[in-house]
């Protein structure tokens, strides 16, 4: 595209916003947001679309909005967050009441200027999470917990796993996906229990940060969903690079280094738990495993144990079956760490914690030493 043709391009997508939100059965935006947009000049509203159109919530690609294109519409248990009139819905900007998803919705509708700019979006103000938990007084931040939340937390895998052998495979127990980006939730930590927690185990609770970054779009770009580093390296002096940032200085993975940043610990205890979760499956549950990152449902039979996952092997029909509740819960707590890449920042303590308690758990089962290995 031509940078003459970029601002027509920018002003077409205005034009069909407007029509969109003219179309939709919902309040007009507040007086204050109206204030708002009157201020910007032409060259600012252009830039802010850019934005946008740049952004996650914007592509149209993006298998996010595009999953469900061959049933002509999005199923209400996901419509909420993977499209805009089903957040409406969810909302209950178009009538509907509010908290639930009523009618399946429109594919191809990524979230636009409607599912925040309406009265019922700034009047949200809390969440309830997947563990039942309600947190008030979230302001801004409720519209981003709403749908960065996960779709399950540890008691649902408490509850599968309830009274059961913990090293018997178990037909009946599969996978337990706490879902995409759970930012939310890792926030949250030990309040909103979004890990699986174990019996005797404290851990930590919310991590609030400082109260210049403790609210999402304190820094995140509401629009890009750009992380705003400037603030953060200019307190965290001595790094150029968030991943360098390390409050806590235990060798948390035991490889005899805290050189890096705390994602260096995080990075070090996932990749020793993955390798623990093959072994206790190879051993224990008499099938062996493999992770797949971006292949649902991640987990498979790995017969050739060479720990990749083909284009042969990454079908719906080979997942993994030979679940025991003890790999169960260690593998939800890989999941968590693994789709939450800004856990880091969002709650690393919390994230070490589930991550260290994992790997012990299978250690009583395994040939596995966790002498240097400290929890946070």
């Amino acid at each position: 595209m031509t940078g003459h043709e970029r601002p027509r391009h920018l002003l077409a997508v205005l034009a069909a916003l407007s029509l969109l939100i003219a179309a939709l059965p919902i309040a007009p935006p507040p007086a204050h947001a109206q204030q708002s947009l009157a201020q910007y000049d032409p060259d600012a509203l252009a830039r802010l679309v850019r934005d946008w159109l740049d952004a996650p919530h914007a592509d149209h690609d993006s298998l996010s909005f595009t999953y469900w294109n061959k049933q002509g519409a999005v199923p209400t248990e996901c419509a909420a967050c993977h499209s805009q009139p089903g957040f409406l819905d969810h909302l209950g900007a178009d009538g509907t009441p509010a908290g639930v998803v009523d009618h399946p919705a429109a594919i191809n509708q990524p979230i636009g200027c409607a599912s925040c700019h309406t009265d019922s979006a700034h009047a949200l103000d809390r969440v309830t999470f997947p563990s039942g938990i309600e947190v008030a007084g979230l302001g801004a931040s409720a519209l981003c917990g709403t749908c960065h939340q996960g779709r399950l937390s540890g008691l649902d895998v408490a509850r599968a796993t309830a009274s059961l052998p913990e090293d018997q495979v178990q037909a009946d127990l599969g996978f337990m996906n706490i879902h995409y980006a759970a930012a939310a939730g890792v926030q949250g930590g030990g309040d909103l229990i979004a890990g699986y927690h174990y019996p005797g185990q404290s851990y930590a609770g919310t991590f609030t940060h400082v109260p210049s970054a403790g609210t999402c779009i304190a820094c995140h770009d509401a629009h890009s969903t750009r992380v705003e580093t400037e603030s953060c390296l200019s307190c965290h002096r001595g790094v150029d690079d968030l991943r360098a940032i390390r409050m806590q200085h235990g060798d948390f993975d035991g490889d005899g280094s805290i050189a890096g940043g705390i994602m260096s610990e995080i990075a070090g205890l996932e990749a020793q738990l993955l390798a623990a979760i093959r072994t206790y499956a190879l051993q224990v549950s008499g099938q062996p495993l493999a992770y797949a990152p971006g292949q649902y449902p991640y987990f498979f039979k790995d017969p050739d144990q060479d720990g990749k996952i083909g284009a042969d092997e990454g079908g719906f029909p080979n997942r993994y079956q030979s679940w025991t509740p003890r790999l169960l819960k260690a593998a939800y707590n890989y999941q968590m760490s693994r789709k939450d890449p800004g856990a880091y920042v969002h709650n690393p303590r919390y994230v070490l914690q589930l991550l260290h308690d994992s790997l012990a758990d299978l250690a009583g089962v395994i040939d596995l030493d966790l002498g240097r290995r400290p929890r946070p």
